[in-house]
């Protein structure tokens, strides 16, 4: 995933964020996937909000590959009678962080993502992750609720 893909993903969460739909705790953007520990704030819904992020995150990376790589966008190609191309994956998996242990489990597992792919060798180093967030000598590129 290039870097103007990433941005498109940290806009929107930062969209978000803004717009006070949601408090962000915690992410990880990968090559080919992302995580977020996140919650959707009152009176919006989980699934207007999951909807509303992966609907125009997929059209602005589309729009993006049209331009810059179609060869990739040709990779995303389905045959549904509503779309041309699936930038998602329909399965997103949710898992309820119920207690504050689970909340650090998950939260250490997608600090430790860039490291176990080998990208970097301590999770703080890698840009597009709210490592840097809770580490006190670096300036995250996404705002994140660390008071949870």
């Amino acid at each position: 995933m290039d870097d103007n893909i990433k941005y498109i993903i940290i806009n929107s969460l930062r969209f978000l964020v803004k717009e006070d739909r949601i408090s962000l705790y915690g992410f990880v953007i990968m090559s080919n996937h992302l995580h977020l520990i996140w919650r959707i704030k009152l009176p919006h819904l989980i699934k207007n909000v999951q909807r509303d992020f992966l609907k125009y995150t997929a059209q602005q990376i589309k729009f993006h590959l049209k331009q810059s790589n179609i060869e990739l966008l040709n990779t995303c190609k389905v045959e549904h009678h509503d779309r041309e191309y699936m930038i998602w994956k329909t399965d997103s998996l949710i898992v309820d962080l119920y207690s504050k242990k689970v909340f650090e489990q998950k939260l250490n597992y997608i600090h430790q993502n860039q490291v176990e792919s080998g990208f970097v060798t301590e999770p703080w180093e890698w840009k597009y992750s709210s490592a840097r967030n809770y580490c006190n000598d670096f300036e995250g590129i996404l705002k994140i609720d660390i008071n949870r």
